[in-house]
Order: C-alpha cells, then sequence, then structure tokens
C-alpha cells in the first residue's frame, strides 16, 4: 500500500481529522477526536488500527503481517504491515472497522454530531 492511498482513505471517513500529537513523524487520524488509525510517515512500514479483541487474535493468527499494536493496547490495537503480502483491500476493511469502532463507543452526542455533519 502507498501512503498516499492511505492517507486520503482515511480523510474520505466522515468526521476524521489528522495531527501530529506524538512527534513530527507520527500522523495520526482520528474520529471526533479519538484515535483510530496511526503510522510513521517517513518509513510507512505499517498502520496501528484499534480492532475487536476476538477479531485481533483471528487476524494474528491469518497473518504473519499483523501483530499486537506497537506501543498500544495489544488487546484492542493491531499493527499492519504495510509492506507484506496483505492486500490493499483487506487494509482499508481494517481502517473501516477501527473507525467504525470508535465511532460506535462516542458518547450518543458526538455520535449524533457526526451524522449530521
Amino acid at each position: 500500500m502507498h501512503i498516499e492511498a492511505f492517507y486520503n482513505y482515511c480523510l474520505e471517513l466522515p468526521g476524521t481529522t489528522e495531527d501530529f500529537p506524538f512527534d513530527g513523524s507520527t500522523l495520526v487520524f482520528k474520529v471526533m477526536g479519538k484515535m483510530y488509525a496511526l503510522t510513521d510517515v517517513d518509513s510507512f512500514e505499517s498502520i496501528n488500527l484499534k480492532c475487536d479483541p476476538v477479531r485481533a487474535l483471528e487476524l494474528r493468527s491469518a497473518y504473519e503481517e499483523i501483530t499486537p499494536g506497537y506501543h498500544m493496547n495489544k488487546k484492542h490495537w493491531n499493527t499492519v504491515n504495510t509492506h507484506g503480502s496483505i492486500s490493499d483491500e483487506l487494509i482499508f476493511e481494517l481502517i473501516l472497522h477501527s473507525y467504525q469502532l470508535v465511532v460506535q463507543n462516542l458518547p450518543k452526542g458526538l455520535r449524533e454530531e457526526l451524522k449530521s455533519s
């Protein structure tokens, strides 16, 4: 996957903002202020994505390129290698899954605000 495809896909998701809250190279995508994806823009070797804990374990068993989230809560985050054999389609699916997990856990008021934007 190319970083431009990742970047453009994330920005197409409603309510998404981008930020560099940690340093000058760690790009974070948020929905309504909550993180759902992050990557190092200098190397773009991997993406950290939120994931349902059961699905996270299944994905890690099925794909060598998916590991417990680097510097994240290992139960809820996966690190996905962007230069491995995982298809762009699956990576896009995992980005959307991460986004949807965050949205479903937002307070009702923020979910309503997101729907109306």
